[in-house]
């Protein structure tokens, strides 16, 4: 080869185009929906009682508010950093794990909310939301318009963030999908991964649909397996929750499967479909079994044993999907 070639082989990338002003203003309002729950958290931390009632276990001096305020400080304080890595220039350069990873988290915490606080909205519109009575006789732990404005908000990052995500890589990474599997499997078939990786993915899918068989149950008003406060605070509005968590365990292993077995459709669906629900079974099975070794955020009993089971089978169901996602992942190579 000659060094002219050698040349034009290594030559540096051309920089990467400005963003239009469509992702610009995106950026813009990514950033604005997370100051609502900055200031929040800010003001609790400082000390503030704004938006808690009295009587909340919020009040209750401890270091798990105090360490679980200043976690989601930062945790929202990192949708500013993501939105300027996806609008700047200089962020094609962000090496694809660092930026993978809070992605990765960003879109398991967001998506339930993006699918479920819509959704209850228009259960309290119609009517069908808890009951006054019901209401009333539990120990509220912040006020009611904060979580308007903290889900709103949260909901307007996600919709605002896989706006600005969904371009960057196809700018970055769109070859990719291009490129064909590099494991052939034992019956000649180039496109499929190996034979390993289905069994993974036979597995979660089979945890995904026990928890989504789970959730199904208890979205539409059954109560074996709950404590009695959680079977007595049902309402449809926890309903949706329940059935929004279905939903997302059963996408993560139908996307584990479809990337496993070359399915008919095409990679990037089948890759969004797994990402997005390994995300949202992971991180928030995570998240709830987390949460549930502190103080309850209503002052009364903890989650039960079933509940506990049912945590552990969305970060089981997740964590698989996201083995099958990697594998995907390393699989493919440019054509």
């Amino acid at each position: 080869m000659s060094t002219r070639a050698v040349r034009t082989a290594y030559a540096t990338r051309p920089p990467a185009p400005a963003p239009g002003a469509g992702r610009r203003i995106l950026g813009a309002v990514a950033i604005a929906a997370t100051v609502p729950y900055l200031a929040l958290k800010a003001a609790w931390l400082s000390g503030s009682r704004i938006g808690i009632p009295d009587g909340s276990v919020l009040l209750e001096p401890g270091p798990f508010f105090t360490a679980a305020n200043s976690l989601t400080l930062a945790m929202d304080a990192s949708v500013i950093l993501l939105v300027l890595v996806l609008t700047r220039p200089w962020g094609v350069r962000v090496p694809a794990w660092l930026l993978a990873v809070p992605v990765f988290v960003a879109t398991g915490l967001l998506a339930p909310i993006v699918t479920a606080f819509p959704g209850q909205l228009l259960i309290r519109a119609l009517g069908f939301g808890e009951e006054p009575a019901a209401a009333a006789a539990r120990q509220p732990f912040v006020d009611p318009w904060v979580f308007n404005v903290v889900y709103g908000g949260f909901m307007v990052q996600g919709l605002a963030l896989a706006g600005l995500f969904v371009p960057y890589a196809r700018e970055r990474w769109g070859r990719l999908w291009q490129g064909v599997a590099v494991g052939v499997q034992s019956d000649g078939v180039r496109g499929r991964l190996p034979s390993s990786t289905g069994v993974v993915a036979a597995a979660a899918a089979a945890a995904g649909l026990a928890v989504a068989a789970v959730c199904a149950y208890w979205a539409f008003g059954g109560t074996a397996g709950l404590g009695a406060e959680q079977a007595a605070a049902h309402s449809a509005e926890t309903g949706v929750v329940s059935a929004v968590h279905g939903m997302w365990a059963l996408a993560a292993g139908a996307g584990a499967l479809l990337l496993a077995r070359g399915g008919g459709l095409r990679a990037r669906w089948q890759f969004a479909l797994a990402w997005v629900g390994a995300g949202a079974t992971l991180t928030w099975g995570a998240w709830m079994l987390t949460a549930s070794l502190g103080p309850q955020l209503d002052g009364g009993e903890g989650p039960s044993a079933a509940a506990l089971l049912a945590y552990a089978g969305q970060m089981i169901t997740g964590s698989l999907a996201a083995a099958v996602l990697t594998r995907f992942l390393i699989s493919r190579r440019e054509g």
